[in-house]
């Protein structure tokens, strides 16, 4: 892991003032304790251009020395995220909390996934991958996480949560992955020492990503599962949770009866609450964000609904308390955010990590829903269902998981081409199978079957390509130029696929038919339902919902 380079001169105020500040911070109280903040982050700040901070414009404007009450604007949804955020302000100390963040490579495996197309605005959505770690690489990583024994070891990605902002910026989707799915690794090289960890023989869990060269092949293996195309990551450790988690003043908490986690193995997390709602932080916080031993069925699914349940009640913490205009409390908050966290060089600066927090502040909390993977046990394992795979591709269309997205209207028959369709004897088509799925794999023979269909029906010149795709969620009809919009039509019409499925591209040198796997048999091509709705496995919370409470598992109560 790199220190980043990037710096900032926008403050450069005399020596005294510096030591003031310092100083400042110091008295203002200890280092808290936190949560590893269960996900993650990939998202570009867009090119919104907004400044640095509140108090003043871009690196290298002069600012007035001592603007330190006004008030930060507050409102993000991951923890890691959003009080990466408070360190926008620009005129604290912009040099030295730069110096703070830690970079790692964004993606260290071979396959890449295309960035979605903008819509018609221009707009394009930011997905950004949350990884709490829990490495024992530190004296206080270790005492927070246990498992002295563990000290130096490899660190796991034990929480990974994507945080999907959708272009129009109307509301955010979050989807947890339990750490202990079974899945494939893809193969990652570490791009600090050339070190190559080859791909996983069978399936292993995904916590082991990490392990692999860096938070770089944890991105790599959502994106091999999920097919959403990753911007950024933001990874926090025990530690780094810990102290930010005081410094916001707590945050409230429920369970429905007294809960004391603790088992004979010693894998409690310690937590221990009376029923009812209560402020945690410090230790607390972090107990609360690890517990399974004493939720529910004790499992890594109950621990992700209090991990969303914690961070819902986080953002609506951030936005209500009005202590935040303290400038000793921002000082220290920005401090412990930008030494907690490792990103992606894209968001390897204050001013980066703040107009990304600008970004995520635009959705209010009702339009933010948690989710959970759905799974299904293999064993003591967990692995995804169908239903994911529903969840996967609502996220890559940016459909809100919320079900509040303006009713769309039905897809009108699109005006005619300027060009009319060559004869069908004349006019070239190439086919290809993008039918792979995760659970299934390839079609066999898809792209020989659908282009001698085509023969049959009269395009002589349709042939087969062998090359291998990436998926193709729905079949796609594209076409380079608009001298060739009518011929791909008449392809579509041919063969009962929806206009809607004919897209314009520059990926294809000419008219290009991609059997999705949404056509996996037959000859037939059915148009796949409209059902946009989010699945009931998914276990989707609402942001605004704060009457949300966790279940006690009634053997880990007491009186």
């Amino acid at each position: 892991m790199t220190r980043s380079s990037v710096r900032g001169d926008d403050t450069q105020e005399d020596a005294a003032d510096a030591s003031e500040r310092a100083e400042a911070v110091r008295e203002d109280g200890d280092n808290g304790v936190g949560t590893a903040a269960d996900d993650a982050g990939n998202g570009t700040a867009d090119g919104t251009g907004n400044d640095a901070g509140t108090g003043g414009g871009e690196p290298g404007t002069a600012r007035p020395p001592r603007r330190r009450r006004r008030a930060l604007r507050w409102t993000a949804v991951l923890l890691a995220v959003v009080l990466a955020g408070t360190a926008g302000a620009g005129y604290l100390y912009y040099e030295h909390l730069n110096a703070n963040i830690r970079q790692d490579a964004l993606n260290l495996g071979d396959n890449k996934v295309a960035a979605p197309t903008p819509n018609a605005a221009g707009q394009t959505p930011l997905n950004i991958l949350v990884i709490g770690s829990d490495a024992r690489d530190s004296e206080e990583n270790q005492q927070l996480g246990g498992a002295r024994e563990t000290f130096g070891s490899t660190p796991l990605a034990d929480v990974q949560m994507l945080v999907h902002l959708s272009a129009d910026r109307s509301n955010m989707s979050v989807v947890s992955m339990p750490r202990d799915t079974l899945l494939e690794i893809p193969k990652c090289t570490d791009p600090d020492d050339g070190t190559v960890y080859p791909a996983s023989k069978g399936r292993v869990m995904t916590n082991q990503s990490l392990g692999h060269g860096g938070p770089g092949c944890t991105v790599a293996t959502w994106q091999e599962l999920t097919g959403i195309h990753i911007d950024h990551f933001v990874m926090v450790d025990f530690a780094g949770v810990v102290s930010m988690a005081d410094a916001v003043g707590g945050v409230p908490v429920c369970v429905d009866a007294n809960i004391h986690s603790r088992d004979g193995g010693g894998h409690g997390s310690g937590l221990k609450l009376e029923k009812g709602t209560h402020p945690v932080k410090g230790e607390q916080a972090l107990q609360w964000l690890r517990t399974r031993y004493g939720f529910e069925d004790g499992s890594d699914l109950a621990r992700a609904k209090a991990q969303h349940m914690y961070l819902n009640s986080m953002v609506r913490v951030l936005r209500e308390n009005a202590t935040l205009s303290s400038p000793n409390r921002l000082r220290r908050l920005a401090e412990e955010a930008t030494e907690a966290l490792t990103v992606d060089p894209g968001l390897d600066s204050v001013k980066k990590l703040y107009d990304l927090s600008d970004e995520l502040r635009k959705v209010k909390p009702e339009r933010i829903t948690m989710t959970t993977m759905p799974n299904r046990y293999v064993g003591a394992r967990v692995e995804p269902t169908e239903d994911a795979e529903q969840l996967f591709r609502l996220v890559r269309e940016d459909i809100a998981l919320d079900g509040k997205d303006a009713k769309k209207k039905p897809d009108a028959e699109p005006e005619p081409p300027a060009d009319p369709a060559a004869p069908d004897d004349e006019l070239a088509v190439q086919v290809r199978n993008g039918t792979r799925t995760d659970e299934l794999g390839i079609a066999p023979g898809r792209a020989n079957t659908i282009a001698g269909l085509l023969v049959e029906r009269g395009f002589t010149k349709a042939v087969a390509d062998s090359s291998v795709l990436p998926s193709e969620d729905r079949t796609v009809i594209r076409y380079p130029s608009a001298d060739l919009e009518g011929d791909a039509r008449r392809v579509a019409k041919s063969l009962g696929i929806p206009a809607s499925s004919v897209k314009r591209s520059t990926d294809v040198s000419g008219v290009t038919l991609v059997v999705g796997a949404d056509w996996r048999e037959g000859t037939a091509y059915k148009a796949p339902g409209s059902d946009d709705s989010t699945p009931e496995s998914a276990q989707a919370l609402n942001g605004a919902d704060d009457s949300a409470c966790m279940h006690v598992n009634p053997a880990f109560t007491w009186s």
